[in-house]
């Protein structure tokens, strides 16, 4: 590709490492950029997996990085190994990808493979478990049924089944989704009078992996059709993997015949991981993301996050986020204020220089950016942000922040205010870089 296509790539990167650290990953790294085409970035992945959870996952992030960084109305096109980019005018041909997903299935992320699942001694029969499945889907222990509390690791072994079955079997038809959305098919299906699509939907299959099975209680019809899919996956050998947050005979109204069949197999419950496996399981995500997690870093947060892996991993977001804003290597003080805990109080209260400051630091943009009439979002969001910020950490009027931004009136930073608050909200990713830009703020006063 061409030196400016380059540039833009890497731009692109360093955006998304700042404005998308949860969602970046050490593989981007392996991505191939192949330039851009009739305005469209085509960038190869070197698997479908990739390429699927890319399109349904970083679409927008993609999307966003590279108009912030050339400035145009670009988008990002994703492609696989075998993927050809053909161009005719602005028209893309894609021979050679898979057929599309169903509109309710779960993506599979392919950072959950059976290589970055740490094992421990509250999973190790129940990883030994999925493994053998995953080799030899339908021969053993079926169905797999795997139970236990949110957050332990339940989802990612189900996709490393997927993941491995794929591998060996690239034919392989498995069908992977919530238990919420076989109910809405099935209801569906009932309303349009397509019994027969939905049948082989879920019965003309390899795999059949559901998740929150526990879902079906209290359905007497879907239990009743999931009941007679068991049964035809069953007889006919192909393979049935569930997940649950509760053991059979521990869910509700759930009919006896169905719990009896979930009993065929191997029920097995995964446990709460211990001390030592929750270190493990930080330095393992932080890799995965490309981060440098310190030995004391990680015996910290194991120590301060006991209940579940999710938790686990929402504190490295928070502690990614506060290193990008300080701009700071991870380190123990970092980790510290990221989860939260108390700091010496100083004295006095923020400024908007102050604000301003930790804004466009982290922003990588520049006051006269914010001053200017500019509306570009790289722009307005910062400037927005600087106006929230202002408003709810110092005592300024609205008129008096606006005079700061080039004169704008009190309506428009009013407009900012509610803006930012909603967005915080709504986006728990947001609520962390506006909580990592509030602590580096205070960490400025005096």
């Amino acid at each position: 590709m061409s030196d400016p296509d380059r540039a833009i790539w890497d731009g692109m990167l360093r955006h998304l490492r700042a404005q998308h650290p949860s969602l970046c990953r050490q593989w981007f790294e392996e991505i191939e950029p192949l330039g851009i085409e009739s305005g469209t970035l085509f960038l190869r992945v070197h698997s479908n997996v990739h390429r699927d959870y890319l399109r349904r996952q970083g679409a927008e992030p993609f999307t966003e990085a590279l108009q912030t960084v050339s400035g145009a109305l670009l988008s990002v096109r994703f492609l696989g190994p075998d993927d050809e980019m053909i161009v005719t005018g602005s028209q893309l041909s894609r021979p050679g990808t898979t057929a599309p997903l169903l509109p309710d299935s779960l993506v599979i992320n392919p950072d959950y493979d059976f290589s970055s699942f740490v094992v421990g001694p509250g999973n190790r029969y129940t990883h030994a478990a999925a493994v053998a499945v995953a080799n030899s889907p339908g021969t053993s222990y079926n169905p797999l049924f795997i139970h236990g509390r949110v957050g332990l690791g339940k989802t990612h072994l189900l996709q490393a089944i997927c993941l491995r079955v794929k591998e060996q079997n690239p034919g392989a038809v498995i069908q992977y989704l919530a238990c919420e959305a076989f109910v809405a098919h099935y209801t569906e299906a009932i309303r349009t009078g397509q019994m027969s699509e939905f049948r082989h939907m879920f019965r003309d299959v390899d795999v059949l992996v559901i998740d929150d099975i526990h879902f079906l209680a209290a359905r007497e019809r879907s239990q009743e059709e999931f009941f007679h899919t068991f049964n035809t996956l069953y007889q006919a050998h192909k393979q049935i993997v569930l997940s649950s947050d509760a053991k059979p005979q521990d869910i509700p109204d759930l009919e006896e015949r169905l719990v009896s069949r979930f009993q065929w197999g191997v029920v097995t419950q995964i446990e709460p991981p211990d001390y030592e496996t929750r270190v493990a399981i930080l330095k393992s995500k932080a890799s995965q993301r490309g981060l440098d997690m310190p030995d004391d870093v990680a015996n910290h947060i194991a120590a301060r996050v006991e209940n579940n892996i999710r938790e686990l991993e929402g504190a490295i977001t928070k502690l990614q986020l506060h290193s990008a804003v300080e701009g700071r290597p991870i380190d123990l003080s970092v980790a510290r204020a990221a989860l939260g805990e108390p700091v010496a109080a100083v004295s006095g209260g923020p400024t908007i220089q102050m604000i301003i400051e930790a804004v466009t630091d982290f922003y990588s943009v520049r006051l006269t950016d914010l001053q200017s009439k500019r509306r570009q979002r790289s722009i307005a969001l910062p400037r927005q942000v600087c106006m929230y910020l202002a408003r709810q950490h110092t005592r300024h009027s609205l008129e008096e922040i606006g005079g700061y931004f080039g004169g704008r009136d009190h309506t428009t930073v009013m407009h900012a205010v509610r803006t930012v608050g909603e967005k915080r909200q709504e986006s728990s990713e947001f609520d962390l870089v506006l909580q990592s830009l509030e602590t580096k703020v205070q960490g400025r006063r005096g």
